[in-house]
């Protein structure tokens, strides 16, 4: 039995409005009928000038913890109604007198300094819930520690995935006591408590067998997405073009969520925990994207974010969606403060998803959280322009010069998400674009103006300087429309003859797409959605080509970014993996090839043209493979610590590729070793260069069964493991090996003029990049 008592004593009560008599009376037995109605045993008695004395009797757990709540809870609702009610002086006659009467009644009990009574109680309630917390936990831990006969002997387990855990028992059985709140998680001492909390509060030891472990909630695709558009919330423009998108292409998820559960013959899939911080729309981040929503401003990133927020809904995991740094906190239950104190508790998500601008933030309030436990491995970084490994290890890019003000994050580099595959050492995350039916591909195709064109181009600031020449050529030919955004007058950039329709909305601009034979860039901006939506419509693409190659070595615009790759055009994707007769790349400043590019446009007929990667299934699929396979918690082996006795390749047929034998045991990975085509480049050339001419991708997650001196299939003098993020490489001339010594810095877009690369290089889908053969 508990008991709790307020140390005040009876007395008269001093002179009280009837309305708060009222108000305490009622409270008081509302409490006493709570407290009953809970299951606690209750009594309250008056004892002369003893003091006033409430039991409760602890009840199982949850029960318990509820009546303690409730009850505070309460008390404190009672006692803002007497303030407020205090304050009425208004009282009808009538009303004053049944007042009077119900405290004549209540005064016969003598609850003299009741209020304060209730204040002391509702104190000791609150305190009690928390001990009772910690009592509850510490012998629920040790029952079931007794019931499965382990207390006291667990034995610590020697994991090659947990290699920490040793290590972690040793100190906690050290130092365990130097923090209350591990006694408040039920450690008492024991090994089993120890390995308790280190395996489910924190990560460093395997779940324990006799450990109850419910089963992972189902995930069920889902098609309706009136909860998601209610979790997006309102109050910016951003946010409402965000809901308009979802609710445009609601139809067209439905239909690719069924499809892909036929694909994946109704397998299991774990329900996932994710949230989703959009950092650089909340205002601690400055959100200059949401003023600029309606007038001409970039929408590639929202268009992104609205397409990844759909597919995990309609993919079935649980979402939580946080737009401000309050949210963020309390999604996470961060401590107020600026991240001194770290969480106590797992972290509540598998997965969080958010860009640079909620990583700063994430830093800022999680602080020693972010740094000391493994949450880092449950983040994904949605990353437009890609971050290379050389960029992304802190302490490799200070000493190199690759440091910039972004990356630098230490993370494996597949945790960053970008908007086209041209990065492979990141994940591929993508967008989606309409896909049309057959009746709408033909309708689109006999209702094409031949000399209609559209200019990619809706700020005035696009059509500065340097346009007029091949805009005359294209003027000569075809019909120019524009769709730049103005408020009052015609924006002075823009020529006479060029039909400018303002900034459209999006079905507006659909129909004029559908129209129009040729969609024309500028060359600016780089890599966004646009291009895809009008080669989707039924238009050919024509963009720039650059030489030399943007880059950040020569491009305002690169600069600082936490990438070396070369930009060979206004839109790389649309030339490497759609190209002709859908997309043309030609050279600007050359008159004759723009003009014959022209007349080549208007005679070419075209169908419109969707790559898979980019419909509604093909992102279900690919982030539906993400969430289910990938996973930088659990530390990645290479062949030396697997215990084998070493890599088997075998040279595949009419190919200088190797592969792993078939008849070889293959260790567990994904992508699947089936994928594994190893190739060695030339000097000076990236692992990216040499699996693309290979028609192959370079896979950075299967570098680690390559990084060994068998697989280099050359005479090495030396062989030698270094921190270099060119390595594993090796130089014929001088006869040395180099393997890679920090796994950080696997890296397919590393390159030096001394050495041949050794590239792990992979299969894929038709239509689907981010994906092998066997990845799904």
């Amino acid at each position: 039995m508990r008991s709790l008592s307020s140390p005040s004593l009876l007395s008269s009560l001093p002179p009280t409005p009837p309305s708060r008599i009222f108000v305490v009376g009622i409270g008081f037995f509302s409490l006493c009928f709570l407290m009953t109605s809970l299951g606690g045993q209750f009594s309250a008695k008056r004892l002369g000038d003893s003091p006033f004395t409430i039991r409760t009797e602890v009840m199982g757990g949850v029960e318990s913890r509820g009546v303690l709540r409730k009850i505070s809870d309460m008390l404190e609702v009672i006692l803002k109604r007497m303030d407020s009610l205090s304050k009425l002086d208004n009282s009808t006659t009538s009303d004053t007198r049944r007042l009077d009467e119900l405290s004549s009644a209540i005064n016969r009990f003598q609850p003299a300094g009741l209020v304060e009574r209730i204040q002391a109680i509702a104190q000791n309630v609150s305190n009690m819930a928390v001990r009772v917390e910690q009592i509850l936990q510490n012998s629920m831990a040790a029952g079931r520690a007794v019931r499965d006969g382990s207390s006291g002997q667990c034995e610590v387990p020697r994991d090659p995935h947990y290699p920490d855990c040793p290590g972690k028992v040793d100190w906690m059985r050290a130092r365990w006591t130097s923090d209350p709140c591990y006694a408040f998680y039920g450690v008492d001492g024991s090994d089993c408590s120890f390995l308790i909390y280190l395996s489910e509060v924190e990560w460093f030891c395997p779940p324990l067998a006799w450990r109850n472990h419910s089963s992972p909630p189902t995930a069920a695709f889902r098609t309706d997405l009136s909860s998601l558009l209610d979790q997006v919330g309102t109050g910016k423009e951003s946010l409402s073009f965000m809901k308009r998108r979802m609710r445009r292409l609601a139809s067209q998820w439905g239909t690719a969520a069924q499809r892909l559960h036929s694909k994946l013959r109704q397998r299991w899939r774990e329900q996932k925990k994710i949230l989703v911080h959009v950092g650089f729309l909340t205002e601690e981040s400055g959100d200059v994207f949401s003023p600029k929503v309606l007038k001409g401003g970039p929408l590639g990133e929202m268009v992104q974010w609205a397409d990844i927020l759909t597919a995990l809904h309609v993919l079935g995991h649980n979402l939580k969606i946080s737009m401000s740094v309050k949210e963020l906190q309390g999604f996470l239950g961060v401590p107020p403060g600026r991240g001194s104190c770290p969480l106590t508790g797992p972290l509540p998500f598998d997965l969080i998803y958010t860009d640079y601008h909620g990583m700063q933030q994430m830093k800022q309030h999680m602080g020693l959280s972010l740094k000391r436990h493994k949450y880092v491995c449950h983040i994904r970084v949605i990353d437009t322009f890609g971050t290379e490994p050389a960029y992304n290890h802190e302490d490799y890019a200070t000493l190199h010069g690759y440091r910039t003000n972004w990356g630098y994050w230490n993370l494996n580099s597949r945790q960053y998400m970008t908007m086209f595959p041209h990065t492979p050492d990141n994940s591929f995350m993508g967008f989606v674009s309409e896909e049309l039916n057959d009746t709408e591909k033909r309708s689109i195709m006999q209702n094409k103006v031949n000399n209609m064109a559209v200019v990619y181009g809706k700020e005035a600031s696009m059509w500065k300087q340097g346009k007029e020449g091949f805009l005359q050529i294209l003027h000569r030919y075809m019909e120019v429309h524009g769709t730049v955004y103005y408020e009052t007058q015609r924006p002075p950039e823009v020529p006479a003859y060029v039909k400018n329709h303002g900034l459209l909305p999006q079905h507006e601009l659909q129909t004029l797409l559908r129209k129009a034979k040729l969609f024309i860039g500028f060359g600016f901006p780089y890599e966004g959605p646009a291009p895809l939506e009008a080669i989707a419509n039924g238009c050919i693409y024509l963009q720039p080509k650059f030489h030399p190659p943007h880059s950040s070595l020569n491009h305002e615009f690169f600069r600082g970014k936490p990438t070396s790759r070369e930009v060979s055009s206004q839109h790389p994707y649309a030339e490497q993996y759609i190209g002709r007769p859908h997309v043309m790349t030609v050279d600007y400043n050359n008159s004759q090839e723009f003009d014959a590019a022209i007349r080549e446009i208007m005679s070419t007929k075209v169908e419109p043209y969707l790559p898979y990667e980019y419909t509604c299934e093909g992102m279900l699929e690919r982030v539906h493979a993400y969430i289910q396979h990938q996973d930088f918690c659990a530390p990645e082996l290479g062949i030396s610590s697997l215990g084998s006795p070493g890599p088997q390749f075998v040279l595949l047929p009419n190919s200088s590729a190797l592969t792993w034998a078939p008849d070889a045991s293959a260790p567990s990975a994904w992508p699947p070793l089936s994928s594994l085509r190893l190739l060695a480049s030339q000097e000076g050339q990236s692992c990216v260069e040499a699996c693309q001419q290979a028609n192959l991708v370079c896979e950075p997650a299967l570098f680690r069964f390559v990084n060994n001196k068998e697989a280099l299939q050359v005479q090495c003098e030396v062989v030698e493991a270094e921190v270099n993020h060119v390595f594993p490489a090796f130089s014929v001339l001088r006869r040395e090996c180099s393997l890679q010594k920090d796994p950080l810095l696997y890296s397919c877009a590393g390159h030096s003029p001394k050495y041949h690369r050794l590239c792990p290089c992979r299969d894929y889908r038709r239509g689907q990049v981010a994906l092998c053969r066997d990845c799904l």
